[in-house]
């Protein structure tokens, strides 16, 4: 058998997966090497600013590529500050290979310095995790490799050292195991409950952006409103006339859907919800890649394996149901107009940010992918932007952790080189990862950063319920994004009113490169939109 070093036998695999690039903060071990073993692949290495940025541009890459993406860390501080990363990529299901150096057998022994328990760190957050002696780190990534796209998509850690990067190791076939197809009998009792239904109404979810044609085809056979989680955005168009609105789990959704005599929840991971109640008594048919526990709901059919197939096994049993065009779009239009807000002066509000947004991007005959940061600021993004395809949308939604979109944007732009990215975002997230502009700059991304700015933790104020917290816990000084975009190298743009926004996009599209637009907004329509969603 042929032997090579480790580091390009590793190198060769990640080709055979389709990698195409790696992010991340190199150490001085065997992400180095790595590197250099990665180019002669034909894989880039793309320098980010910080471990938990890094693993949000892989997860973007790997949501958009639809293939597992790849960062390289230093041991200790390294993977500890990647946890962030690793927590998104586990709850948001994104296969992200986790590469950190590691200690040698003599090593652990007796070196104390920067010593972590790397797995035990890891441990609950990913689908497997293995240590490269050297001669078996194929056969590593090829088990991690086939973890990472099982059932259950995710994270895994790999650890090996410099050392063990040059030991002559043996190249290994890396496969991953097909999604299997659901059992005959659970498709015959979700026929049954299918054909008996009179207003069955869908729920799309993270999973179901792989079986977007199937569940299309289905929905226009029954003529079924189709909800869409977050991740699901663009399963089904928002110009598409069954497209019902976005579900959480909340009250903006519960209108029609307590009209509904089944739902089908395809492939809607429990995940993705508000920790609500269930509010629905219709019957359930769960299609999802594998059975989650807790749910919040108890099925009435389990249609456990390929998405995709499970939705045309449906197919045949589709007859046109009783739900009307008009009833649908009535709906969608009672929610988007309980969810739009107004603004009190000449700031714009949220929804406006928005939509002006998507004028302007409409005006400039662009397409551009959004990327959402957490915050109160989402429920505008996710609701008014709108999505054609999967993948059109990109949020942190299992984790919903601040500092995602600017980095994701980053990882979307470099997997899909061409289609612009915008990138929606609060104040407090884009604090959190600033150096980030840098790394756009660098690599000369088309990437519109728009920043809510309201000097304010605006979701977490929501929550305070009559508690006397002090102002100064919940806000700050407004920063001024636009010059610290200019000291990085961008563009930057302060902007108070909508007709300079409106401007200073128009501007941002018409340019190569990336732009900082900091938006001064008026919040006061947040609580009103809080309580229209979630109730």
């Amino acid at each position: 058998m042929q032997t090579t070093t480790a580091a390009d036998a590793i190198a060769a695999g990640l080709a055979s997966l389709g990698v195409r690039r790696m992010f991340g903060m190199p150490g001085g071990g065997s992400s180095l090497d790595l590197i250099v073993a990665a180019e002669r692949q034909g894989i880039a290495f793309t320098l980010a600013r910080q471990e938990s940025g890094a693993m949000f541009m892989a997860a973007a890459a790997a949501e958009v590529s639809g293939r597992p993406s790849v960062v390289l860390v230093t041991r200790g501080p390294g993977v500890a500050a990647s946890v962030t990363g690793l927590a998104h990529a586990d709850l948001d299901r994104c296969p992200v290979l986790l590469v950190s150096d590691g200690f040698t057998p003599g090593q652990r022994r007796y070196v104390t310095h920067q010593v972590i328990d790397h797995g035990a760190i890891a441990a609950p957050l990913v689908r497997g995790r293995a240590i490269a002696e050297g001669p078996d780190a194929a056969t590593c990534l090829a088990r991690l490799a086939a973890a990472m796209e099982g059932p259950c998509r995710g994270p895994a850690l790999l650890e090996i050292t410099d050392e063990a990067t040059r030991v002559q190791a043996a190249p290994a076939a890396i496969t991953t195991p097909p999604t299997a197809a659901p059992p005959r009998e659970a498709v015959e009792q979700a026929r049954r409950l299918l054909s008996g239904a009179q207003r069955p109404a869908i729920i799309a979810g993270l999973e179901a952006r792989d079986a977007a044609p199937e569940l299309r085809t289905l929905a226009r056979a029954l003529g079924a409103p189709v909800f869409v989680t977050y991740k699901a955005k663009g399963v089904v168009g928002d110009a598409d006339g069954l497209f019902a609105g976005v579900f959480t789990g909340g009250a903006a959704e519960a209108a029609l859907l307590a009209e509904a005599d089944l739902i089908l929840l395809a492939g809607a991971d429990p995940v993705e919800f508000i920790p609500q109640r269930w509010r629905y008594p219709a019957p359930v048919i769960d299609i999802a890649r594998f059975p989650r526990s807790p749910h919040y709901v108890t099925p009435a059919a389990d249609l456990i394996g390929d998405v995709g197939a499970s939705l045309a096994a449906l197919a045949p049993e589709a007859r046109p149901s009783e739900w009307s065009p008009g009833r649908i779009a009535a709906s969608v239009s009672a929610w988007r107009g309980a969810l739009a807000t107004r603004a009190n002066g000449p700031r714009p509000a949220p929804s406006e940010v928005v939509t002006i947004a998507a004028d302007a991007a409409r005006a400039a005959s662009i397409n551009p992918r959004v990327t959402v940061d957490a915050g109160a600021h989402m429920f505008s993004a996710t609701s008014f932007w709108p999505a054609r395809e999967p993948n059109d949308l990109l949020i942190s939604n299992g984790l919903a952790t601040m500092g995602f979109a600017l980095p994701a944007a980053i990882g979307a732009a470099l997997a899909e080189p061409g289609r612009r990215t915008v990138a929606f975002t609060g104040d407090g997230g884009l604090m959190m990862c600033l150096g980030e502009i840098a790394t756009a700059v660098e690599n000369r991304l088309p990437i519109v950063v728009v920043v809510f700015n309201d000097g304010r933790l605006s979701l977490i104020e929501l929550k305070k319920a009559g508690r006397p917290v002090p102002d100064e816990s919940l806000g700050w000084a407004h920063p001024g994004f636009a010059e610290v975009a200019r000291g990085l190298g961008c563009r930057g743009a302060t902007v108070e009113t909508a007709e300079s926004y409106r401007a200073a996009l128009d501007e941002a599209f018409a340019q190569d490169g990336p732009s900082v637009i900091d938006v001064r907004i008026d919040p006061s329509a947040y609580p009103a939109q809080i309580a229209a969603i979630r109730g």
